[in-house]
């Protein structure tokens, strides 16, 4: 029985905000900010520092326009086109604006190590901007920390709950140096027992990856996704990094078979504008896998109310 949105409490409805008529997913993530200079430069074969900082915006502009007609939601950072983004009315009343909030600890070319929350965001501004939602990316691995990221979580959730935004946490799995030179990090488990620690803080959306990086079968990515499904009571979608493009749709179905509703995506939707005819592409190839993607998550994902109705009855 599908639970109507009015009749949630708790600030259930804050997902909403991000999601499509059916209650689904498909958003687009253009906050990559070192990551995305590391991609451009490999690809015109020159060093990250001959990238500048208006490259990157110009690019994620281009990303918006053309994408955001089509998507429910699409994350950008303040350092790299938000400003632009919402003054120059670059979104349509149909894809919602969710800032990225998080303080990333990346050195040039290496992946990011650690986050921290920018506590220094003016929130009443960001309202009043329109933006609908907050993203934190967390770094979650076995070690000393654990503690210390459960309350940066924490904290960014009460943030935007006091605020009245959604909350978008995203944490990714990765290996400790021990884990990685032992061979012995498991990605299906360590997604599973980030989700485990993190989901309780009761974010409005849990973003994670996909198991097995979304290769293999429906079925056997299904299987795996579940684990995490019976762990996560809050709406979660998957992301696309570390998933090749062509596989993508395939993980997408496969999550929302076992219970995700949806994606927030970047990678797999605009790397191939990053080389050739930007805007062709946006317009051609990148446009046609969003589609496409959100007929997958209007068919199988779990509308946002149905997975909150039922975290209301777990904790009432």
């Amino acid at each position: 029985m599908t639970t109507h949105p009015a009749v949630l409490t708790g600030g259930s409805a804050a997902p909403a905000a991000l999601a499509r008529p059916s209650g689904t997913f498909a958003m687009v993530a253009a906050d990559q900010r070192d990551s995305l200079r590391t991609m451009m430069a490999q690809r015109e074969g020159v060093p990250g520092s001959d990238i500048p900082a208006a490259r990157l915006t110009d690019f994620k502009l281009a990303v918006a326009r053309a994408l955001g007609p089509h998507a429910s939601a699409l994350l950008i950072d303040r350092d790299h086109g938000y400003r632009r983004l919402v003054d120059e009315k670059v979104l349509p009343a149909t894809c919602a604006p969710i800032l990225a909030v998080d303080i990333l600890d990346q050195r040039p070319g290496g992946p990011v190590e650690d986050t921290a929350l920018d506590e220094a965001t003016d929130l009443a501004a960001v309202v009043a901007d329109g933006t609908r939602g907050l993203k934190l990316l967390v770094i979650w691995r076995r070690d000393a920390h654990r503690d210390r990221r459960v309350a940066l979580a924490a904290r960014f959730v009460e943030m935007c709950r006091d605020a009245g935004l959604a909350s978008v946490l995203e944490p990714v799995a990765r290996p400790t140096a021990d884990e990685e030179a032992a061979g012995t990090f498991a990605l299906n488990d360590a997604i599973v027992e980030a989700a485990r620690e993190l989901a309780p803080l009761r974010p409005s959306l849990y973003k994670c990856q996909v198991p097995d990086g979304g290769a293999g079968t429906v079925a056997g990515i299904a299987a795996q996704a579940e684990r995490i499904d019976a762990v996560v009571d809050v709406p979660w979608v998957v992301l696309s990094q570390g998933v090749e493009s062509a596989d993508f749709p395939r993980a997408v179905e496969a999550a929302c078979r076992a219970g995700a509703s949806g994606f927030l995506a970047g990678r797999a939707l605009w790397t191939d504008a990053l080389s050739g005819d930007r805007d062709a592409t946006l317009r051609g190839a990148s446009t046609d896998r969003l589609r496409l993607l959100g007929e997958i998550v209007d068919t199988h994902g779990r509308p946002w109310w149905d997975a909150a109705a039922a975290s209301e009855r777990v904790t009432a």
